[in-house]
Parts: structure tokens; sequence; C-alpha cells
């Protein structure tokens, strides 16, 4: 399965203003970075694959419609998948790009 284009052209409208900001594809998706560092992807498995905080790594776990990012059979700390009802509308798409656009700004460049 390819990655959701709606998804992507909307995270590409919310990431425009975030200076540093380019478009790569991994992973199968479509991947923002922030100086080179991974914020969030519309996932090939539909949905956001998403870099976060790794201390709020279990509080957003604990939100609706989320689960563990798992590489190589490990769950990520600091990665989160959004399944695609919890980016049912813009504003959810919105918000959870936000908190990874926002965290990779924190990031050293790459």
């Amino acid at each position: 399965m390819a990655y959701d284009e709606k998804l992507a052209d909307q995270l590409r409208e919310i990431a425009a203003g975030v200076p540093g900001v380019s478009e790569r594809k991994m992973f199968g998706g479509l991947a923002f970075l922030v100086e080179g560092n991974m914020a969030v992807a519309a996932s090939k498995e539909g949905g956001l694959l998403l870099r976060v905080p790794p201390e709020r790594t279990d509080e957003l776990l604990a939100e609706p419609h989320t689960d563990a990012f798992v590489m190589r059979e490990r769950s990520m700390t600091g990665w989160l998948r959004v399944d695609p009802p919890g980016v049912a509308t813009y504003a959810d798409v919105e918000r959870w790009a936000g908190i990874g656009l926002d965290y990779a700004a924190t990031l050293p460049p790459k």
C-alpha cells in the first residue's frame, strides 16, 4: 500500500512554514524532516509515523489510535504510530504533526 496522498498534502501544508523542512521518501512513506531530523511521515500502512519527545512516549501512547513504532521487533522510545482514525480530521493531523515538527526542531541539525 502506498502512503495516503491527501494526508501527505496536509502534512506538506502544515510543515510549509517551518524553517529547515524538507521531504523525503522513507520507509515506503513520505517523511518530513527538520534540518535532517525526521519529524512526521505519511506511513505506507496508513496514518502517521511520528517522532515525539522520548519523555512523552508513554503519555502519548495512552491516547486513542496510537501504537508503538516497532523496528526489528523493538519498540522505539520517542517514536509512535497514529492509526488512520487518529488523523481523521485536519485538526488531528495538525496536532500530531505539530508535536513531531516541534520536537524535531529542538534536535541538532544533521
